[in-house]
């Protein structure tokens, strides 16, 4: 039990250097061909933050745990926001700016209702609601590529300029440019081995199902990026920036996690736990999700503001739905 603790520390550890090198690597790349910085952001930064919930539920559903891929998907979101986001607001609530947030949060409620639909009426993710998910994802990508060169943007020549400034001070070259981004990649998919893995023999061992695992422990590992990049926001004034972060790696879970893992293995909704008689998950988990970006973003859309009891109460259900996950 002691290794296969230690080898999940260790692939932790490996998803979360190894995604952080490859996003270093990919956005050298993008400044050095002249990529707008804002469409950097939109696709790679966040697209990176989100590799390893990607390469942990790929590789839970090519195994056959789809209960690993189905709680993760979902415990990210609930850690994202719930745990993240909140401790983000409860330190240092801040102003939001609401245009940029639409986009995203009409997105995520609306894969949000298909991956709902999916587990209340059919009872499992198939293939073709995979592909929607997919499918999602790539027209929500097209939007932000489409906005990003959309009109003269003075704060983007502003940030390019910087990031030029920044590029002559680092002259890193082409070469390790390139050697992260593939070097990364490779610990991203290393790490979730070793994460999917050893998870899954530390919950056979404790007697604790792969659902309970993937919805805690490996959700809080796969969402360490969201949270280092919260913490650096916060540290460098910019507290609300790890907002859009939070509900843009959310979306990316749904659409993108999710849809990754059905089309490689489709799977039924894991009912591992019941609560009178009646799946856990479907009176739990799922609404849960729901509570918790509906309390996040609404408050955010109509007072275009954060509040510091806002971040209290998600903190306090996120620690109640932790808690609970181990009772039930």
């Amino acid at each position: 039990m002691l290794v296969a603790v230690l080898l999940f520390v260790l692939g932790l550890v490996l998803l979360i250097k190894g995604g952080d090198w490859f996003v270093d690597g990919a956005t050298g790349i993008a400044e050095r061909f002249h990529i707008p910085e804002i469409l950097i952001g939109a696709t790679v930064v966040s697209i990176g933050t989100t590799l390893p919930e990607v390469m942990v539920s790929a590789t839970g559903a090519a195994k056959g745990l789809g209960a690993m891929a189905y709680g993760n998907a979902i415990g990210s979101v609930i850690c994202n926001t719930s745990l993240i986001a909140a401790l983000t607001i409860a330190v240092k609530p801040a102003a939001v700016d609401k245009k940029p947030l639409r986009l995203p949060v009409a997105f995520f409620f609306a894969a949000a209702a298909i991956y709902s639909g999916a587990a209340y009426f059919a009872g499992e993710f198939s293939r073709p609601v995979g592909f929607v998910l997919l499918a999602m994802f790539v027209v929500y990508m097209a939007i932000n590529i489409r906005n990003a060169f959309k009109g003269p943007n003075p704060e983007k020549e502003k940030a390019s300029a910087e990031a030029q400034e920044e590029d002559e001070k680092k002259e890193m070259p082409l070469w390790k440019e390139l050697l992260l981004l593939v070097i990364g990649a490779a610990l991203i998919a290393f790490g979730a081995n070793l994460l999917v893995d050893n998870g899954t023999i530390i919950a056979k061992g404790l007697g604790v199902p792969d659902s309970v695992v993937a919805l805690t422990f490996v959700a809080l590992g796969t969402s360490l990026p969201e949270l280092v990049t919260a913490i650096t926001s916060l540290a460098k004034g910019h507290g609300a920036l790890s907002l859009g972060n939070v509900i843009g790696a959310n979306l990316f879970n749904l659409v993108l996690v999710s849809g990754v893992s059905v089309v490689i293995s489709p799977f039924a909704v894991p009912a591992e736990k019941t609560i009178a008689g009646i799946n856990s998950s479907l009176i739990v988990d799922m609404p849960v999700m729901w509570i918790v970006m509906l309390l996040l973003t609404v408050p955010a859309l109509i007072r275009g503001k954060l509040s510091r009891v806002q971040g209290i109460l998600l903190l306090v259900i996120y620690f109640a739905f932790t808690i609970g996950q181990f009772l039930i």
